[in-house]
């Protein structure tokens, strides 16, 4: 070997660990960046000489050295407790945009999942990528015809939710109707009234009074009045007709209830065992817009002690005693919060305590996730080496499942990669020897030569 590959040989090996270095100060620098995936930097010999001359004579040429990312290596989760945080245990990337207006040709790829919600109502990351995901419908099943194209998605926009409200559809009540009153038999009889809560499509509250006598032993008569606005009170006048207006109901002599009539609007009264049955408010659309509502009203099961009973009362003075009174109907409300699931749906939380399916979000899968194209931190893009892109449901396939409120750590050991500063220091000090002595060597020659 000449001097002058002597000398290139150092300062092959200079750069060498000088990349070495470079690599080691970006690990530690990343050490607690979300999904960061340590760089490695490898090196390979070069030979001088010609092809054809023998091996024995051969003396190595210099080193050259290559960067690289195992993207494809997992990184620890940590719960954050943060709702809309998410992390990938497996395979696969979220789908993520810096651009909301972008088409599916500027899509990238993350497995930071460290989102929030921005001024713009979008969930975007602490490097500024939007999260894409496919609209559902309000049983959580994306509505989009093909849901592996990256068509289907879309940036998850916060602000395109508006509030919501929820019609009554059922009603159940839990009473006991005093065994011990007196019978009604005109004005000035005991009555006891109750009242229910109803909601109609715009969240509206209307109350239906009810309005029960007892008729005869083991036998009562309830009357509903027609609705009237709860917040206007009963004097602001019927929001709406309700039928049926009349029932008589009948009780088995151990206080459960037996059946319930309901005139056939012919005046007969009709009876059948004790069971839900429909209550429709028609009209509704005069008075606050809203259409017609019809909820199925539970009084109970016939010989169970599960919705009305007749017992005697606990008072001196009998009275109706209400142990609950429920509906599922809720008036209307603001959102006030998202949250995001094992399973990758994210659910819209609204002030009335109403939660609805907004979004699914996909995995992002490649044959090759290391062919990858670092864009920048921790986002990728697509190209031919990583093969073809497949986007599936978290856990489907080969996709990772998802952690909800979670996030997934560095893959970055600060105790190697201090170890593999020392090595590089230690390397890149004996490189620079190498190079005075050959400095050196250049000086004894010179003299020499004069």
């Amino acid at each position: 070997m000449s001097l002058g590959s002597a000398l290139n040989s150092a300062v092959s090996g200079l750069k060498a660990q000088s990349a070495s270095i470079a690599a080691v100060s970006e690990n530690i620098a990343n050490a607690d960046t979300t999904a960061y995936k340590k760089r490695d930097v490898t090196f390979e010999s070069l030979v001088t000489g010609s092809s054809g001359s023998s091996s024995l004579n051969q003396v190595g040429g210099g080193v050259t050295y290559t960067t690289s990312q195992n993207i494809e290596e997992q990184g620890l989760i940590e719960n954050t407790g943060v709702s809309t945080n998410i992390a990938i245990n497996g395979d696969g990337f979220f789908v993520v945009t810096d651009d909301p207006e972008s088409q599916p040709s500027g899509y990238m790829y993350t497995r930071n999942g460290d989102f929030s919600t921005n001024e713009d109502g979008l969930l975007v990351n602490n490097e500024g990528m939007i999260l894409l995901g496919q609209a559902t419908d309000d049983s959580g099943d994306v509505t989009a015809a093909n849901s592996s194209d990256l068509n289907s998605l879309e940036p998850i926009d916060l602000n395109a939710i508006s509030g919501t409200a929820g019609a009554t559809t059922e009603v159940e009540m839990d009473i006991n109707l005093p065994a011990d009153s007196d019978i009604y038999t005109g004005v000035g009889d005991p009555e006891y009234v109750t009242a229910i809560e109803i909601f109609d499509d715009l969240g509206v509250s209307h109350t239906v009074e009810q309005t029960w006598r007892k008729l005869d032993s083991n036998e009562w008569e309830v009357s509903y009045s027609n609705p009237y606005q709860t917040s206007l009170g009963s004097d602001s006048g019927d929001t709406g007709t309700l039928s049926p207006a009349t029932q008589i109901i009948t009780f088995n002599g151990d206080g459960s209830i037996n059946e319930i009539g309901i005139d056939d609007g012919t005046g007969t009264i009709v009876y059948s065992a004790a069971e839900p049955f429909d209550i429709s408010i028609t009209g509704l659309s005069t008075s606050t817009g809203a259409s017609d509502v019809t909820f199925e009203l539970d009084l109970g099961t016939q010989g169970q002690f599960d919705g009305l009973t007749q017992f005697a009362s606990n008072t001196s003075d009998p009275d109706i005693e209400i142990s609950s009174i429920e509906q599922d109907g809720v008036r209307f409300g603001q959102l006030s919060g998202v949250e995001i699931d094992d399973t990758g749906l994210v659910t819209a939380v609204f002030d009335n305590g109403v939660r609805r399916p907004i979004y699914q979000i996909p995995i992002a899968t490649f044959p090759n996730s290391s062919g990858l194209t670092n864009v920048s931190g921790t986002v990728y893009d697509e190209n031919e080496r990583a093969g073809n892109l497949n986007l599936r449901l978290p856990g489907e396939g080969n996709a990772g499942s998802i952690s909800a409120t979670s996030l997934e750590l560095s893959t970055v050991d600060t105790s190697d990669e201090f170890n593999k500063m020392i090595v590089a220091q230690q390397a890149y000090s004996s490189a620079a020897q190498v190079l005075s002595a050959v400095d050196d060597m250049f000086d004894t020659l010179i003299s020499a030569v004069r």
